[in-house]
């Protein structure tokens, strides 16, 4: 079976210049091939301020957006997070979305595409990389960073020389450790059965 990557829109911003990342991330990733790529937008599952009482951990959830975020996460084997950096860090509903949910997102693989100002997210990146980590999401070194002000000096967004040859080496990587990990996680399975 074909593995399946969410490419994830990690802000909620009205007026967010993400949606133009998101689209060419997603063209790139289809023409790159070696799974299939669907997109993830928070905008689009509403999951407000995380409302659940009990841990996630035990995914014992009360909310049908909660179940339908679960469904989601669980049914990916990967995922590419497209961050924009907010005062230094990633924006406060990625971090509400990655908390929603604990045992969908372990053992798999990330990648990271970042964009802000001059910096390119590259902050931003990093703590999520924190993050990542204690949910068990093993995130690939190569890391596509987008300055956004020469990205968007038109008011479209214009990638970068060298952009797209460094989004294919990031999903070469998530590919790679998707796959490995798509064995932890069914020997796991085997292992409770």
């Amino acid at each position: 079976m074909a593995l399946r990557i969410g490419i994830v829109l990690g802000s909620t911003r009205p007026g967010r210049r993400g949606e133009q990342i998101a689209s060419w991330v997603l063209d790139t990733a289809r023409a790159h091939g070696g799974a299939d790529y669907e997109l993830v937008d928070l905008a689009h599952h509403r999951l407000g301020n995380l409302d659940e009482g009990g841990n996630p951990n035990l995914r014992q959830y009360q909310h049908p957006h909660t179940r339908d975020w679960s469904r989601v996460i669980d049914g990916l084997d990967g995922y590419v997070f497209l961050v924009p950096e907010y005062n230094h860090s990633f924006p406060g509903a990625l971090k509400n979305a990655l908390d929603y949910v604990y045992r969908e997102w372990n053992d798999k693989a990330a990648g990271i595409v970042s964009y802000g100002g001059w910096a390119a997210g590259v902050r931003a990146a990093e703590a999520l990389r924190l993050v990542l980590a204690e949910l068990q999401v093993a995130t690939v070194r190569a890391q596509p960073a987008i300055p956004a002000i020469p990205a968007f000096a038109t008011g479209a967004f214009v990638p970068g020389e060298g952009l797209d040859a460094s989004v294919h080496g990031m999903l070469d990587q998530v590919i790679a450790w998707a796959e490995a990990l798509r064995g932890v996680r069914e020997g796991r399975a085997g292992a409770a059965a």
